[in-house]
C-alpha cells in the first residue's frame, strides 16, 4: 500500500522565499529519511519552497484565475512529502510517529489510491493511466 506522508510545518504559509533552515534539524531529518530508504520503504520525497513562491489557480468562475503567493486565506500549508510502501495503515502512522518534527509541525498521512480501488466502469475510463505513472513524470523539465 502507497501512502503519502504529508508534512504540514504551520507558519510556513507566511515565510518569505528567502527562508533559512536550521542545519542541525536537516540532519536528523536527514537521519530520518535514510531510516525509510534503509528499511525498503521509502518511494519519493521532496521537500516545497514556501507559498510565497507559489501561485494557485482557481477555477469558481469557470475560467482558470491565477493567484501568486503568498495566500492570505491559507491556514495549513504543505511543506514537503514523502511517499512510503508500507503493508498498512499503521505501519505507515508507526513511521509518521518516528519522524523528528518540531512542536509546530503536523504530518497528515494519506493513502494513495490504486486502480484497482475502483469499479470496472472507472478503470476503464482510467485506462493508460498506469503508463502515464511510468511516463516521463519523473524525469526533469
Amino acid at each position: 500500500m502507497r501512502f503519502m506522508m504529508l508534512m504540514i510545518p504551520l507558519g510556513y504559509e507566511t515565510a518569505p522565499p528567502d527562508v533559512q533552515l536550521d542545519p542541525e534539524r536537516v540532519k536528523a531529518m536527514m537521519k530520518y529519511n535514510e531510516a525509510l530508504k534503509d528499511a525498503g520503504v521509502l518511494i519519493a520525497l521532496d521537500g516545497l519552497h514556501p507559498p510565497s513562491m507559489g501561485a494557485r489557480v482557481s477555477f469558481a468562475t469557470g475560467k482558470p484565475v491565477v493567484t501568486d503567493g503568498p495566500f492570505t486565506e491559507a491556514k495549513e500549508v504543505l511543506g514537503g512529502y514523502w511517499m512510503i510502501n508500507v503493508k498498512s495503515r499503521e505501519e505507515a502512522i508507526a513511521w509518521a510517529k518516528k519522524c523528528p518534527a518540531s512542536e509546530n509541525e503536523i504530518i497528515e498521512i494519506r493513502q494513495v489510491q490504486e486502480i484497482s480501488d475502483f469499479s470496472e466502469e472507472v478503470q476503464q475510463a482510467a485506462k493508460g493511466f498506469d503508463e502515464l505513472q511510468k511516463g516521463n513524470a519523473h524525469k526533469a523539465r
